[in-house]
Formats: C-alpha cells, sequence, structure tokens
C-alpha cells in the first residue's frame, strides 16, 4: 500500500532537472545531425532548378532562332522571347508561355549573342550573384 502511494505521488513530481538535461542534449545533437544535411539539400535543389530554368530558356532561344533565322542579341536579351522586337518582322513568339524567370536566388540570367562558350551564353552567376565562386556560388551554364 505504502509502495502504491509512493509511485502515485512520484508520477506527480514531474521530471527533474538532469532528465531534462538529457533530453535537451539529445535534441541538440539531433538538431546539429539533420540541419546541415537539410540545408544542404535545400541548396542543391534551388542548383537543379537553375539547370532546369536554364535549359528551358535555351529551347525557347532555339526556336527564336530556328524561326527569325538568328539568336536575339545581347542587346535585345532575353525579352525578345516574349516581347516582339521592332526590327523583327519574322518574329512569332511569344517564346514563353510566362515572363521570363529570376534564378532561384532572385538574379536575372545574363544573356550574350554572341558568346565566348557557343553561339549564346546563358548563365546564372549562382546565389552570391558574383563570377565565380563554389558550390551555391558557383556559376551555372548552358555549356557545361
Amino acid at each position: 500500500m505504502q509502495l502504491r502511494r509512493h509511485l502515485a505521488l512520484r508520477g506527480q513530481q514531474g521530471f527533474t532537472l538532469l532528465e531534462l538535461l538529457v533530453v535537451l542534449v539529445v535534441l541538440g545533437l539531433l538538431a546539429g545531425i539533420v540541419a546541415p544535411k537539410y540545408f544542404n539539400q535545400l541548396g542543391r535543389s534551388e542548383i537543379k532548378v537553375a539547370r532546369a530554368q536554364i535549359e528551358g530558356l535555351s529551347k525557347a532561344i532555339d526556336i527564336y532562332r530556328l524561326e527569325v533565322g538568328r539568336y536575339p542579341s545581347s542587346e535585345q536579351g532575353l525579352d525578345a522571347l516574349v516581347l516582339a522586337p521592332s526590327d523583327e518582322p519574322k518574329w512569332a513568339g511569344p517564346y514563353l508561355q510566362k515572363t521570363i524567370p529570376q534564378d532561384p536566388w532572385g538574379h536575372e540570367y545574363v544573356y550574350r549573342s554572341p558568346g565566348e562558350y557557343g553561339d549564346y551564353d546563358l548563365l546564372s552567376l549562382g546565389k552570391d550573384g558574383q563570377p565565380g565562386g563554389d558550390g551555391e556560388n558557383a556559376e551555372i551554364t548552358n555549356w557545361q
């Protein structure tokens, strides 16, 4: 009877400070292991989105070339895929269903024609918006 009473009282006392500290340490360790992997995966998915957008824009640029006879100039830029340039009578667009997207980090894509690596260069400057870099800050291009 006394044991049952003691157990009933102990159940009402709650957790000890040591038990709470052990739980907090375990949660901290789990967060330390899981969080970096989650954020690393998030960065990789943004790179995949940028590659997919560059591929879609490249297809639209190629269709533009087939219909107009040349690639949009650097001055016309990617806007020529959505709005008819005044000096292009063969333009039959728009060549994109929506407006020109920004890269996953909110920067404009860089378009150059003629390009240094092909007929045209199309690239995202990465997360930092600056040339060069590693990881998420690296350039994502249409010539790789």
